[in-house]
């Protein structure tokens, strides 16, 4: 049985491990659509996507594909990023007219007269911080979103937004490699906002692919920990992608754990995961990050 979660301060309920769609390219192929139906029947229920993967195209799959559960799901978007129109990169437009504008296409796209969770998708400390906030609210109370939150990684514009707003959550790359996020976790803790973990897996490094840096940390530092993983992977029982999520989801901030897949195999790795994961013990915890160095960020603190 799934246990749900509250997400934050808000009043939507989520499986720990959700599904982040970046990674299923190309439209509504019939491979993607399965494996947004299979994700479902798993019991995942936070899908996350956003407004600047494929120019839209990726929030156009996820509306076809979810319309039907539109029920069964939290679906999450993200705005801040406008493409140029030549399609050679995009610019940040970080302003309350942009993404009152902006959601509407993402409405339309993703099939849906609601979204659950709009998140800034980016951010910095010299935006209009107030307006930005004034416009995330109006789209509260007109009804076309629920709840908005960040998807950042930058600790001074963390702090804005959990003082000045109601955001529910913050995305951010968290695992065993990269606990730099951590500066920002009492603040988080203290309003009640919940971290969406991204990067949980460690793009493999501590799993099947070879050791390379990783960040700051070197090949060899990778490689000492991946021996951790194995060793206490091997010791509880589970396997290696089991304890990475595990541990990520065992700070109580963490509400919930993105994980980016393309095929249904690598999608029913998950399964008894999100049926039943894992409690990790505070000295099994312990135990993995000794002798990892920990990294702090050096800009935007």
């Amino acid at each position: 049985m799934i246990t749900l979660k509250k997400l934050g301060h808000s009043e939507l309920y989520v499986a720990p491990i959700g599904l982040g769609t970046m990674s299923l390219k190309g439209g509504a192929t019939k491979q993607n659509v399965d494996v947004l139906h299979r994700a479902v029947e798993l019991g995942i229920n936070y899908f996350d996507t956003a407004d600047l993967y494929e120019r839209g195209m990726n929030e156009d799959m996820v509306g076809q594909a979810l319309a039907p559960k539109r029920d069964k799901i939290v679906l999450a978007t993200k705005v801040g990023n406008q493409w140029r129109s030549d399609g050679s990169t995009w610019d940040w437009k970080a302003s309350k007219a942009y993404i009152i504008k902006a959601v509407d296409a993402s409405l339309a796209r993703l099939n849906t007269s609601y979204i659950d969770l709009y998140q800034l998708h980016g951010g910095t400390i010299d935006d209009p911080i107030d307006e930005i906030i004034e416009g995330f609210e109006q789209l509260v109370k007109q009804g076309k979103i629920r709840y908005y939150g960040l998807s950042s990684i930058r600790p001074n514009v963390i702090r804005e937004y959990a003082k000045k707003s109601n955001i529910v959550s913050v995305m951010m790359q968290y695992n065993l490699l990269d606990r730099r996020p951590e500066i920002v976790f009492p603040i988080l803790e203290a309003k009640n906002i919940a971290v969406i973990s991204r990067g949980a897996l460690t793009q493999g490094l501590l799993m099947d692919k070879p050791v390379a840096d990783y960040l700051q940390l070197t090949s060899g530092e990778v490689g000492r920990a991946k021996r951790k993983v194995e060793k206490l992977a091997a010791s509880l029982g589970i396997s290696k992608p089991h304890l990475l999520l595990a541990y990520v989801l065992s700070h109580p901030v963490v509400d919930v754990a993105a994980v980016g897949v393309r095929t249904l195999a690598q999608l029913n790795e998950l399964k008894e995961m999100v049926e039943k994961l894992f409690v990790l013990s505070e000295n099994d915890r312990t135990e993995l990050e000794q002798g990892i160095r920990k990294l702090i960020y050096k800009e935007h603190i």
